[in-house]
């Protein structure tokens, strides 16, 4: 009869045991309030072995939020199909389960942490900044973005990050409700924009000729008209 045994893990291998475990205490309490010696325990390892993978709490948080920064990036990948009000609303569900799933780590990471401020930091951050505007332009089939479009994508990405770590506190606001929101705030600064210039107007007038009227638009344009009405 054999033992149970624990099975030794290879370097790589637990470096990434040590990361996810990471990434699961940093989802329920911010990274600032977790030790070393809790990431050891829940590893089953000695506080010295951390050590022996990572330096420092600061080398493994940056670990950690690299996986994570690569997790978030992923949410805005939609395939191009379909109107692009119902692909960004399914970008933003994706986007609030990972808000969802790991609150206080999303919120330290924007707000202050541990490793805010390094280097390192800001360029995952950007990094994910930079995806989801890539993703967007995409969406709107557009290869060479003019100016005002640039402004009214980024401000967006800026605005759903702001929105989310506001929702953190407290989450007054239904979710549903804020990832359609942010859909529509995408399309009413496209609209905003459009009425200053003539190539975002066409954008506008092509991104609009494809949406439903049941869809996330179409449901915008009904909310303005019982507005005015």
């Amino acid at each position: 009869m054999t033992t149970g045994a624990r099975r030794r893990m290879g370097v790589e291998e637990r470096r990434q045991q040590l990361i996810g475990v990471a990434l699961e205490l940093f989802s329920r309490r911010s990274p600032d309030e977790v030790s070393i010696d809790e990431i050891a325990s829940a590893a089953g390892i000695s506080r010295p072995l951390v050590y022996h993978y990572f330096p420092g709490k600061l080398s493994l948080y940056e670990a950690a939020l690299r996986r994570a920064a690569d997790d978030l990036a992923e949410r805005f990948v939609e395939p191009r199909q379909g109107p692009l009000g119902s692909r960004l609303l399914r970008v933003m569900r994706r986007f609030f389960d990972f808000v969802d799933d790991h609150g206080p780590g999303f919120s330290a990471l924007m707000r202050g942490g541990p490793a805010v401020g390094s280097s390192t930091t800001n360029a995952l951050i950007d990094s994910v900044r930079q995806a989801a505007y890539v993703q967007i332009l995409a969406h709107l089939d557009v290869t060479d973005p003019p100016a005002r479009l640039e402004l009214v994508v980024r401000s967006w990405i800026s605005l759903a990050e702001s929105t989310a770590l506001i929702w953190l506190d407290g989450r007054r606001v239904p979710r549903a409700e804020l990832e359609k929101q942010l859909v529509h705030d995408l399309a009413a600064l496209l609209v905003v924009s459009a009425a200053y210039d003539e190539e975002m107007s066409a954008l506008l007038r092509r991104v609009l000729a494809g949406e439903p009227a049941d869809g996330p638009f179409g449901d915008l344009v009904g909310r303005i008209v019982a507005l005015a009405s």
